[in-house]
């Protein structure tokens, strides 16, 4: 006769339950698995099949805490926040993107123009969607999401299940590396809105030359034209900000998952 004890039950449960907390909570908060045209199904399964491929990971360690103890609650909690920094962290990349995209689109005045974003269900400028749609293309085609799901696996040799979780110290390095999403910005949308300014700043010199031309009849167009065509020359540079922030983002939580 077959018998199961309480500490084998435990055991099983705890090696498919919390790496599934674990991998569901980063399928939730990174970009492409997380967006709002993913069906929660597809997600809750994928997480599932993944869990039951890295349960043999999880170590014998896990099994000796009940899930159902105020120890397993923390270990629980502790999992759900590792992958949600590791989501968090990639998604920040593309809203980096975003804010660029939303800086160039104003230069424009293309601010205005407004789609519904698939991915997050806000609305945002058709160039920022546009930006999105390339940084998607440009991340799945650096196998990025390949890079998380390695990611993902060392994290439980370098943050096994019932260790400490991520520290003070990697939720500062966290908050420290938002700077990088705003200065990485910064670098993308500065071609594209130093050379605008400079042109705005040639409207500004016709006008006091010839006040009565109309500069918004004239202006507007030309600065249309113009964005179009320096979005057009700067994207080789967008792409290689965008390849040096995903590598920024992963370097980032391969210090955070080592206990940095």
């Amino acid at each position: 006769m077959l018998t199961v004890t309480a500490t084998q039950l435990n055991a099983w449960v705890a090696a498919l339950l919390w790496p599934f907390m674990r991998i569901g909570a980063m399928l939730l908060a990174a970009p492409v698995f997380g967006a709002r045209f993913v069906p929660v199904r597809v997600r809750i399964a994928l997480a599932l099949v993944l869990s039951l491929a890295l349960a043999p990971l999880v170590g014998q360690g896990a099994g000796a805490i009940d899930p159902l103890s105020a120890q397993g609650l923390l270990v629980s909690v502790q999992q759900v926040l590792i992958g949600l920094v590791m989501g968090f962290t990639v998604q920040m990349v593309f809203a980096s993107v975003l804010i660029g995209a939303q800086s160039i689109a104003m230069s424009m005045g293309l601010g205005f123009a407004t789609a519904v974003d698939p991915q997050n269900g806000v609305q945002v400028p058709v160039l920022g969607q546009y930006y999105l749609t390339l940084t998607t293309l440009i991340f799945l085609a650096l196998n990025g999401h390949l890079l998380l799901m390695q990611l993902m696996v060392d994290s439980f040799h370098t943050l096994p299940i019932g260790a400490a979780g991520i520290g003070t110290n990697g939720l500062w390095t966290l908050v420290g590396w938002g700077a990088r999403m705003f200065s990485g910005a910064v670098l993308i949308a500065l071609t594209a809105v130093t050379a605008l300014l400079l042109i705005n700043l040639t409207f500004g010199v016709m006008s006091r030359a010839a006040p009565q031309l109309n500069i918004f009849g004239v202006g507007f167009p030309v600065m249309l034209g113009a964005g179009f065509v320096i979005l057009l020359f700067s994207l080789p540079g967008i792409s290689r900000q965008l390849a040096a922030l995903v590598q920024d983002a992963f370097h980032m939580l391969d210090v955070v998952l080592a206990g940095g």
